[in-house]
């Protein structure tokens, strides 16, 4: 489906070379010269160990009909006439700015979702639920920084009333481009936490970093935050609508109840059912309530939404093996505050038998052995048997409680850990696996589901 025209990029990147017809119609917006595609334009990108501008041919071999262009590089020889450049100062920028008129040109209700702990599973709350009853896109997978948060917003169809945008970073400044790119309609926070504390400092750097979500907002935009959080009460401009567990929130969370395979509670006294576990999952809802109510749904088809949701694997999965036990893949990422609410969640199983597996979480720095330990100073005799794997991970088991009486133990080694952990995975026992994304934990997963 078209999305827009050789023209509509002329009037964004005056300089250009090459035949701009008008029925040169751009489909498909691409950083990869290797991606099949068609009536694409490719966008050349710069990194440490390649120039996007070397690929050009093959982009158009692949299906590139256009192609944004640095003014610093030397055009082709062998170049086709006609094929239409459009000169930028750079691809990464023209990208960004190429995005934001997109975006104005759609006109959709821009809802974007940061956070240290849950913004994804909270984007996909917000989506899946809307999507009932708006037209809806939202970011694909982790498409959430400077290059992906563009694409995402590129690839929404035409008929996109509602956009969802995850919005990453690692330092500062970054979310506030991403702000200024999107100029979101409702900006959601869904919590502060540890993730990047190793660049940004302390927990209030993080909130002040997250806080850059507000620099893009337009001016009658709203702020849904986490009302627990004493580091997100902000005097702003725009309306601050807060959710949690505290009293006298906007969205007040309690009476919350989990079962084995869903978690029902009450936000304003309305009931809800989520087929997901954890009080922390509660909160999320609440974020996705108070969307709905700025968007005139009504709360009793809201619930009946959020009661069918079905959300991206590796995120609490639940697996039951040949042998009866429930493997619970929750490997997609970490930090302390998403480990120790996953424990939670298993303690409340209904197993007899409750297994940890859990690995090193990343980007700490100075403040990983601290950040560890918080996860096993929450670990009671709920528990069974507590294996760490990797390098900071030994924290975990150095900061058990005096009185834990099960077994607890680090491997270096993941084989030996394997080893040990196939005496576990039998029947009314249940198994977390939680670790960052860069330990790989799904391979460990695969050998006992395969």
């Amino acid at each position: 489906m078209k999305k827009f025209s050789a023209d509509f990029l002329h009037k964004i990147f005056l300089e250009y070379q090459g035949s701009i017809n008008q029925q040169l119609d751009i489909e498909t917006i691409y950083t990869d010269s290797r991606e099949v595609v068609t009536n694409g334009l490719f966008v050349p990108l710069i990194g440490e160990r390649f120039n996007g501008h070397d690929f050009l041919l093959q982009a158009i071999d692949k299906g590139a009909v256009a192609s944004l262009w640095s003014k610093r590089e030397e055009v082709p020889a062998d170049l086709p006439d006609n094929f239409p450049l459009f000169f930028v100062e750079d691809p990464l920028e023209g990208l960004q700015q190429l995005a934001t008129a997109y975006r104005d040109y759609i006109n959709p209700t821009v809802i974007g979702v940061t956070g240290s702990n849950g913004k994804t599973t909270t984007k996909e709350l917000i989506g899946s639920s809307l999507s009932e009853f708006y037209q809806v896109t939202k970011t694909e997978g982790n498409l959430n920084n400077l290059i992906g948060l563009p694409l995402s917003i590129l690839r929404m169809p035409v008929q996109t009333e509602v956009l969802v945008l995850e919005m990453g970073m690692s330092g500062f400044s970054e979310i506030e481009q991403l702000s200024y790119i999107a100029k979101p309609d409702i900006a959601v926070i869904t919590n502060i936490g540890e993730s990047h504390i190793e660049h940004l400092g302390s927990r209030e750097g993080i909130s002040k970093a997250k806080l850059e979500i507000v620099e893009g907002l337009s001016e009658d935009g709203v702020l849904v935050v986490d009302g627990d959080e004493p580091l997100l009460e902000v005097d702003l401009p725009q309306r601050v609508v807060t959710c949690g567990f505290n009293s006298g929130l906007d969205y007040e969370v309690k009476d919350v109840v989990q079962s084995q395979n869903k978690t029902t509670f009450k936000i304003n006294d309305q009931l809800f059912s989520i087929p997901l576990l954890g009080m922390h999952q509660a909160k999320n809802t609440a974020y996705a309530l108070a969307i709905s109510d700025l968007l005139n749904i009504d709360a009793s088809k809201m619930a009946y939404s959020l009661a069918n949701l079905s959300l991206p694997g590796m995120r609490f999965e639940q697996i039951e093996t040949e042998s009866g036990a429930v493997i619970v893949n929750d490997a997609y990422n970490a930090s302390a505050t998403s480990m120790r609410a996953s424990i939670d969640v298993i303690k409340r199983f209904s197993q007899t038998y409750k297994v940890l597996v859990l690995g090193d979480i990343f980007e700490l720095g100075q403040f990983a052995e601290s950040e560890h330990r918080k996860v096993g100073e929450i670990i009671n005799q709920e528990i069974d048997v507590v294996f760490t794997v990797g390098q900071d991970s030994q924290y975990i088991i150095k900061a058990l409680p005096n009185d834990f009486k099960g077994r607890a133990e680090h491997f270096e080694d993941r084989d030996m850990l394997m080893n040990e952990l196939e005496k576990y995975i039998k029947n009314d026992t249940v198994v977390l696996f939680k670790a960052s994304r860069g330990m790989k934990f799904e391979q460990l997963i695969q050998h006992f589901i395969s």
